[in-house]
């Protein structure tokens, strides 16, 4: 008998004995496993099981958006900012779609009353929310204090940001009635103009806390 055989055999285990018992624990594990057990073999009383769901399918919601209720049927993946565009009807344009990483503020709408970035949101975790966007601020016809002076004041360039810095001035306004420079500057700082008019923006906003 070979050393190693000796070996085995005072521990009262083969290797050969060894690798058979591995061999059928192996294919018991085999049987036990759902996957190879025909319906047949499942107990009567087994409960059913639940149908599989898909986290990614479209599903519909209800947003309140300037005061109206406003149906879609979008995946959950989808940000408030795309809802708005691309999904209403009519599509919501005032946010703008610019950095989509939540750093330039075109896209600032407010939600309860404070100011987020909707390219950060998503939809189906704002639904019972109110939604203000700068639509729902004022109109032409009839504009709110921070449009008026925005106007007046000259403070836009090109206009692409505008609606952030509207919609995100109107809530420090609300909250901050004759607002000093320093909360105006603070109520924008998440907003960002290429074009360089912050002055004006803050001329504006300052006459439209005292306003």
């Amino acid at each position: 008998m070979a050393a190693d055989e000796r070996d085995d055999a005072a521990w009262g285990m083969s290797r050969r004995r060894f690798l058979k018992g591995v061999g059928v624990v192996g294919a018991g594990a085999a049987i036990a496993d759902p996957t190879v057990l025909n319906a047949q073999d499942k107990p009567a009383n087994a409960p059913a099981e639940a149908p599989a769901v898909d986290a990614a399918a479209p599903r519909r919601i209800t947003l309140t958006v300037n005061g109206r209720n406003i149906d879609l049927t979008l995946e959950p993946r989808v940000t408030l900012l795309s809802a708005l565009r691309d999904y209403a009807d009519p599509p919501i344009t005032g946010p703008k779609l610019v950095c989509g990483m939540g750093t330039c503020g075109a896209c600032t709408v407010q939600l309860d009353g404070k100011p987020v970035y909707s390219c950060l949101c998503l939809a189906a975790d704002v639904t019972g929310k109110g939604i203000v966007t700068a639509e729902g601020l004022g109109t032409p016809e009839k504009m709110n204090a921070v449009q008026q002076q925005f106007c007046e004041k000259d403070a836009l360039m090109c206009g692409f940001c505008t609606p952030g810095f509207v919609t995100a001035l109107s809530a420090t306004v609300a909250k901050h009635p004759n607002a000093t420079i320093d909360q105006i500057k603070q109520g924008c700082v998440g907003n960002f103009c290429r074009c360089g008019t912050y002055p004006r923006v803050f001329e504006a906003g300052v006459a439209a806390a005292k306003a």
